[in-house]
């Protein structure tokens, strides 16, 4: 899981993005999230501070979702984060990530 969560977060700082990041928090507020939704697409909003809120893109599956992107809304500036795009090392890693609340290798 260690490997999930530097993957989120490098993504995320690959985007110009300075603030704080941290992958784990990120995957829990989506697990968290998304408890109890039937399978869909869904925006999920996250308000980090005052000036900052994340919002996520996530398809829901019955055991487990699809990361699709985090935009990260800093003021007047938008940091995008595309996880549908990921390298084959980046999904290469997703390969022992349990099933229950995973993202998806078949959507990368």
């Amino acid at each position: 899981m260690e490997e999930l969560y530097r993957m989120i977060e490098e993504t995320i700082k690959a985007t110009g993005y300075n603030g704080d990041i941290d992958g784990q928090d990120i995957y829990e507020d989506i697990c968290d999230q998304i408890e109890d939704k039937e399978p869909g697409s869904y925006l999920l909003m996250s308000k980090k501070t005052d000036d900052v809120f994340f919002e996520y893109q996530v398809d829901v599956m019955e055991d487990q979702f699809n990361l699709g992107y985090v935009d990260i809304h800093e003021g007047d500036k938008v940091y995008h984060a595309d996880f549908d795009y990921v390298n084959s090392d980046c999904v290469n890693s997703l390969a022992n990530v349990p099933a229950q609340h995973a993202l998806t290798q078949e959507t990368w």
